[in-house]
């Protein structure tokens, strides 16, 4: 797969918080599920110049985020398109930004956190060399659900 990283415009932003409805239990995911991240997500000065989308020619296929939280220490957030999760896709997806963020940001660490319940992440994220560091309780969604952080030292690309 040929993945290219770019800065997400206000359009993709949009689309992404409007039109991406993923099916239960990963409901949990869409935009619209939480008011406030919702408008932080809409508005570009929130999202800074920390969110890039994922695209494989003109098909935006998912986005991440990039957000240094200590000196060369990356925390990711990412969104993959809801139709092509879960159809072994996400591997490539995943390598393409690690890659990026090592490309951009050098860092010696990087950091993401995923709700318990997605087993298919988790197992993902350990393929590419994730660890599980710590699970917390996180309020989202209108209610608080249990996270686990992971942490990569040693990123596989």
């Amino acid at each position: 797969m040929s993945y290219t990283l770019q800065p997400m415009t206000q359009e993709q932003a949009e689309d992404i918080a409007y039109n991406w409805h993923y099916e239960e239990p990963y409901s949990f995911y869409n935009m619209e599920a939480d008011e406030e991240d919702l408008k932080g997500f809409l508005d570009p000065v929130c999202r800074k110049d920390e969110y890039y989308v994922v695209m494989e020619k003109e098909n935006l296929i998912g986005f991440f985020s990039f957000t240094l939280v200590a000196p060369r220490v990356i925390d990711i957030g990412l969104g993959m398109h809801p139709d092509l999760t879960g159809r072994g896709k996400g591997i490539d997806f995943l390598k393409a930004g690690l890659k990026f963020a090592l490309s951009m940001f050098q860092p010696t660490a990087i950091t993401l956190s995923v709700a318990t319940f997605n087993k298919r992440a988790i197992t993902l994220y350990k393929q590419l060399g994730f660890k599980e560091l710590e699970t917390f309780i996180q309020s989202t969604n209108g209610g608080s659900y249990e996270f686990v952080k992971m942490v990569c030292e040693r990123v596989k690309e």
